[in-house]
């Protein structure tokens, strides 16, 4: 799907998830000329895979908040030019880009150089070289020196923080399983029963459309995240993988919030605790790098709001983020109070900054599944605070359940994203460090390339992509399922080419390659000639017959087997 028309893909302003872009203000995943970047590929090469107007439905960027596809869209090859975050065929409220847009040229070749190796800290590019159609704008996304984290990512399953642990130099955890010197307490290492599993992820990438509306520099911003496995120990990944410079975490405070139904600015001042970084307050966050807090006691329910403060001392001009929060973030300038009991009189807007993980200590029996996709599963169409995207929907059934209690769910959408890619925000570019490099992980699921088929890419492209994700998973040894597309009649991706792709990527998906499958075509569609999705699935304030509204993502979510987590 489109950056909000493509699904949307910030990254792709540079990274990858089911979006579409419209018009309006800019999409989650849009981005202005330059597009979003990966933390770690190098800047697309001029005349890459990726056509002049890439991906990116506007003019330079993935979709512009709100603003309709550029003409110009596929990327070379019709490797898919993510029009719209998946969540975004249409922006904001804006209307309906062009059908499909004109194919990009069809002979450009991929950038030459991959992506080095990061310095200490041993972040590894993502592949350097723009992807085969990347969703960067003109110029390609460009992305951060350092590249997103290697295979292993930002922790080890169950590691112990390396010397420095959570420092600026370290930033990953070891790979091995206790701690080592220089790092975190003496709790920070998991025991032979416990280790740590993700509960709550934001792939993060750099989008130039989404900015902080006002500095973060000598400012206190809160934001909230919704986890899944609940514990009763923590830590918390800060991210700047796409930042062009350090950034200065004054202090970071942790908080439940217990507002209900909506979550909002308000916390639970008896839970408030601070945070530290090897044992102490501050941290400062070199470009490429990611760090995690010391571990820290703090008790969490399943399916808890955990409200992050931090009061910043300096930030780079590119801030790193994850656009498609669907979630009220509240900044106060000119502040240090990192405990205020509520922050009414901030400024909000629904995106995040710098956090991009949580982990919980848990026993050796947990696990965790980590969703791969666009802005269809980043949750475009969902309903702002109230955390209802349909790996919300399936997390809560997951936790419910006895036997699959112990699972936790990461989401690692990104909107106006591709599935095929080698950088940026692509699924195939990300992997290493959104699925195989999240703590506890035993679970994957692949949810991605309706933006590749509304940019033109063949049947053939998307299965070497796919088979490509299942060597890696298989690698790992996890258990990989794919999901089946949405159909898409009603909205401008569709033509009859594109749905013949969609059904052959869905025969694909049902046939063995993968581990299982989870079908949400047959659980949305109505069967028709073209088929669409069913009205009431389709209904949302900006309706665009590519992202579902409130009643899909249920019903998604309710049409997951949860069996395939027992395994």
């Amino acid at each position: 799907m489109k950056r909000q028309k493509r699904a949307a893909n910030p990254l792709a302003t540079s990274l990858a998830m089911l979006v579409v872009a419209c018009s309006g203000t800019s999409t989650e995943g849009s981005g202005g000329s330059g597009g979003l970047s990966l933390g770690g590929g190098t800047s697309a090469a001029a005349g890459g895979n990726t056509s002049v107007g890439g991906h990116a439905p506007s003019t330079g960027g993935q979709a512009v908040s709100g603003g309709s596809p550029a003409v110009g869209g596929g990327a070379t090859g019709g490797a898919s030019v993510p029009v719209s975050d998946t969540g975004g065929v249409r922006g904001t409220g804006g209307a309906q880009g062009p059908t499909g847009g004109a194919q990009g040229p069809t002979g450009g070749s991929r950038a030459t150089t991959g992506g080095t190796q990061a310095t200490t800290g041993g972040v590894q590019s993502l592949g350097g070289s723009t992807s085969i159609g990347g969703a960067s704008s003109t110029g390609g996304s460009k992305a951060a020196t350092g590249g997103a984290t290697s295979q292993g990512g930002a922790t080890s399953q169950g590691g112990a923080t390396t010397t420095g642990g959570t420092s600026v130099s370290g930033g990953v955890t070891s790979t091995g399983g206790t701690k080592s010197a220089g790092g975190a307490t003496g709790t920070a290492g998991s025991t032979g029963a416990e280790h740590w599993v993700g509960t709550w992820t934001a792939s993060p990438y750099y989008d130039s459309a989404n900015p902080p509306p006002a500095s973060l520099a000598n400012s206190v911003l809160r934001q909230v995240a919704h986890v899944s496995l609940g514990g009763s120990q923590i830590r918390v990944q800060f991210s700047n993988l796409s930042g062009n410079g350090s950034v200065t975490i004054s202090s970071a405070h942790i908080a439940l919030c217990k507002a209900t139904p909506a979550v909002d600015s308000t916390i639970d001042v008896a839970t408030d605790k601070a945070l530290a970084f090897s044992g102490t307050a501050s941290v400062t966050i070199a470009q490429g790098k990611e760090v995690w807090s010391d571990p820290i006691a703090f008790t969490v329910p399943n399916q808890g709001n955990i409200t992050i403060t931090a009061a910043f001392a300096s930030v780079p001009s590119q801030v790193v983020g994850h656009s498609g929060s669907r979630t009220t973030s509240y900044l106060q300038t000119g502040s240090t109070n990192v405990s205020a009991a509520s922050m009414t009189s901030a400024q909000t807007f629904q995106h995040w900054y710098y956090i991009s993980g949580i982990d919980v200590m848990a026993s050796s029996s947990a696990n965790g599944i980590v969703a791969i996709g666009d802005s269809i599963t980043d949750g475009r169409g969902t309903d702002d605070d109230h955390n209802n995207r349909w790996t919300d929907i399936m997390a809560a059934r997951l936790q419910a359940n006895a036997a699959t209690s112990n699972v936790a769910t990461m989401n690692q959408g990104i909107g106006a994203t591709n599935l095929i890619g080698t950088s940026g925000t692509a699924a195939q570019a990300r992997f290493a460090r959104d699925v195989l490099g999240q703590s506890g992980v035993r679970y994957v699921i692949v949810y991605d390339g309706v933006n590749d088929i509304g940019g033109g890419a063949s049947f053939a492209s998307m299965k070497t992509a796919y088979d490509d994700l299942i060597s890696r998973a298989h690698g790992k040894g996890l258990l990989i399922y794919g999901a089946t597309i949405l159909p898409f009649s009603g909205n401008s991706y569709y033509t009859a080419a594109h749905e013949s792709v969609r059904q052959q990527v869905n025969t694909y998906v049902k046939s063995g390659a993968f581990d299982g499958a989870i079908d949400f075509d047959a659980a949305l569609t109505d069967g028709g000639n073209p088929p669409k999705l069913q009205a009431t699935y389709a209904a949302w304030s900006q309706e665009d017959w590519l992202h579902p509204g409130p009643a899909g993502y249920q019903k998604m979510g309710n049409s997951v087997d949860l069996t395939l987590f027992t395994k």
